[in-house]
């Protein structure tokens, strides 16, 4: 699991390196520095010359300055190799979630894979800071520290025996006990960041039923559980203070209690002043480092679980793949179904489709329509392969789905959907997405032709006036309308319509099918709706109802055949509910 997402680390791997390199040097002058300062000490007591004082003092600031510019590189040096890191892997992530089919995506919620791109990544990259950095120059402090003690202080280390027990137990108890809070907090953060994208995403929605109370009321308490978690855990780790502080005092009195008793009883001969002075800055190094190995522990059993949600990215597999000799040319844009059934997960006991047999001649208009609920959107989805089928194929151009290359596929099948989806940019922009090197009058005719471009003209920057995010600065009906010239524009062997005019008028809804029968006479055209008139003059009409083909002909067939088709167009046309 960690293997995985160290791979992340790449061309960061120098500066990782550096890092170490440098915290070991650190950390031996560190711990060289007390033991020079005592012989400095020990020197001035015995009456030494200013010139070997001068020497000894020369060589505590060289050291010094040596430490200064290790620390200061290491912490360079560690920055970027962590933020380097945390890009690579925000990078990898991203990468891999483009991967996913929409089963994959169904086992991750967005606003799950939104926390784990941006909380999760900044844990590990904190971790991985401290792990280069703090979590090599603690130990070695520790150690060296704990050996010149012993080496310099004599009766005096055996106040290490006492604290050093004490403090691990102390420190470690604090952590475990913290633990259960901080693990808790990820799967809150989830909720949270839930209920700010779905407030978001339908503000509208709240704003018309004015439950923007409610809405936060539910952010608050999502909100007030995190807090209390954290303010839970927090409040456990303070503890780590005052623990240290009570170790470390006692050091402090027992270094100088006991060495300033052993100095003037033997004279210097046992305990002597330097001694006394290395013993209390190791001891301080000593107690430090337990302090920060205690830190570490706590950020990486955090981590740790950051870890395992992003390793849950990264191993998750998609279920839509492409084959080993995929075929990269499509024919044309006929369609066939053969005994097609499909269900949306494996332990599903029901059959979103069943039955289906089909077939579409490349060119043909076809219209499919049926109620709420019967499949029509699962039926198309099936053509670009966003699902596999559970039983039969599909074929387009004479090629099942499965053998193509997807990106070649799906490059052919352009699809608009009635819950269209604009991205921050111009408009231009946004069209471009259909055909990346179309021409300005390329754009202009994609748009005459999806009725987009007088709408467009009455902007004050026309073409060049830009979306925000989502789309909001437009109309429903001017959403659809370039959604579809995107989709126009990039020419495909297939062209589905997914209920993508209901937003607006029939007089429009009319222009734009006339033009797209005009502009791509070869491309096969799907066109769902709930209009009897969006479909009425289509080649073939397909009836669809609870999964399965219920009827198929043209208008004047089904009158005679389909009691469905015949019901909902006497609802539409004698009714006078034309959905408008």
């Amino acid at each position: 699991m960690y293997r995985r997402l160290l791979r992340s680390v790449r061309e960061y791997k120098l500066p990782s390196i550096l890092t170490l390199v440098f915290m070991v040097l650190e950390a031996a002058i560190e711990t060289t520095i007390p033991f020079i300062t005592a012989k400095l000490v020990n020197s001035f007591e015995a009456g030494a010359s200013m010139p070997e004082l001068l020497k000894i003092g020369l060589i505590l600031a060289v050291m010094a300055l040596i430490s200064l510019c290790c620390g200061g590189l290491g912490g360079y040096t560690c920055a970027k190799a962590s933020s380097g890191f945390a890009k690579n892997l925000r990078h990898d992530v991203f990468t891999k979630i483009q991967t996913y089919s929409f089963n994959n995506i169904d086992k991750f919620s967005s606003s799950s894979l939104v926390t784990r791109m941006t909380t999760d990544i900044n844990n590990v990259q904190m971790s991985y800071m401290m792990i280069i950095r703090t979590a090599v120059r603690s130990p070695l402090m520790f150690t060296f520290s704990i050996i010149m003690a012993y080496v310099m202080g004599g009766a005096l280390s055996t106040t290490f025996v006492i604290v050093i027990p004490v403090l691990v137990f102390g420190l470690v108890l604090i952590a475990r006990k913290a633990m259960p809070a901080f693990r808790r907090v990820f799967k809150k953060y989830d909720r949270l960041n839930e209920s700010i994208e779905e407030n978001v995403r339908a503000m509208r929605v709240v704003k018309g039923f004015s439950r923007e109370n409610y809405e936060k009321q539910k952010f608050i308490s999502a909100s007030d559980n995190i807090r209390g978690d954290f303010t839970k855990a927090e409040r456990i780790v303070a503890l780590n203070t005052p623990v240290m502080q009570i170790c470390l005092y006692f050091n402090m009195v027992f270094v100088l209690l006991v060495g300033s008793k052993l100095a003037i009883s033997s004279g210097g001969s046992i305990v002597y002043v330097g001694q006394i002075s290395a013993m209390l800055t190791y001891g301080m190094q000593i107690l430090m480092s337990l302090m920060m190995l205690s830190m570490i522990y706590v950020m990486l059993t955090m981590s740790g679980e950051s870890v395992k949600r992003l390793d849950e990215v990264l191993r998750e597999e998609p279920n839509l793949k492409n084959p080993e000799s995929p075929v990269y040319k499509v024919k044309d844009g006929s369609i066939t179904f053969e005994k097609v059934g499909f269900k949306y997960s494996e332990t599903a006991k029901n059959f979103a489709l069943s039955d289906i047999d089909l077939d579409i001649k490349s060119g043909m208009t076809v219209g499919v329509i049926g109620g709420t609920g019967s499949s029509k959107s699962t039926l198309v989805q099936l053509i670009p392969r966003l699902y596999d089928t559970t039983v039969g194929r599909v074929t387009v151009g004479g090629v099942d789905v499965r053998n193509y290359d997807i990106k070649s596929l799906r490059s052919n099948v352009a699809m608009v959907l009635q819950k269209n989806l604009l991205f921050a940019g111009t408009i231009k922009d946004n069209i471009r997405w259909g055909n990346k090197d179309a021409t300005d009058e390329e754009i202009i005719e994609a748009c005459k032709l999806a009725s987009a471009h007088d709408f467009i003209e009455s902007f004050p920057q026309k073409y060049d006036t830009h979306i925000e995010q989502g789309g909001t600065n437009v109309s429903g009906g001017q959403k659809q309308r370039l959604c579809i010239a995107r989709a126009l524009i990039s020419k495909p062997k297939i062209l589905i319509l997914d209920d993508s005019t209901s937003a607006v008028d029939m007089k429009t809804d009319a222009m734009i099918r006339a033009g797209l029968k005009k502009y791509l006479p070869k491309t096969t055209k799907i066109i769902i709706a709930q209009r009897i008139s969006s479909v009425q003059d289509a080649d073939l009409i397909i009836v669809m109802d609870n999964g399965k083909i219920s009827a198929k002909g043209n208008h004047k067939e089904l009158m005679q055949t389909s009691d469905i088709y015949r019901e909902v167009y006497e609802q539409q046309t004698k009714g006078g509910d034309e959905n408008e």
